[in-house]
């Protein structure tokens, strides 16, 4: 009787590790409530500056942009007129996420890239 008592004290217990929570593998700061701003036609430089806010914070704690972070941060400077500041971000967003390469090759092919 005491061996299916250990039994499912050892089921409990492999369940519970199953619950535990391991750390972020992004950082996503105020990026989806600045996408969520864009959407509504919120002010651009605004969006901007939290971003870049954003990427300086997420940056200098070790921690990593999530997808889509450069590439958006890049098309808000490129609606501002910003081209190099959007050609910067675009290649950024390449650079960490190499799956984005032909849609990123696509936005800068706009900027002659």
């Amino acid at each position: 009787m005491e061996t299916i008592e250990h039994f499912w004290v050892l089921i409990f217990i492999v369940c519970l590790s199953g619950c535990v929570s391991s750390p972020p593998l992004y950082s996503w700061g105020d990026y989806e409530a600045q996408v969520y701003a864009y959407l509504n036609r919120g002010n651009l430089e605004t969006q901007i500056r939290i971003l870049e806010r954003n990427r300086q914070e997420i940056e200098a704690s070790g921690q990593i942009t999530p997808p889509g972070f450069y590439a958006h941060l890049g098309m808000l400077y490129a609606e501002l007129g910003n081209h190099e500041m959007a050609i910067l971000y675009l290649e950024g967003e390449k650079a960490r996420f190499p799956e984005s390469t032909v849609f990123m090759n696509l936005l800068l092919s706009r900027y002659g890239r």
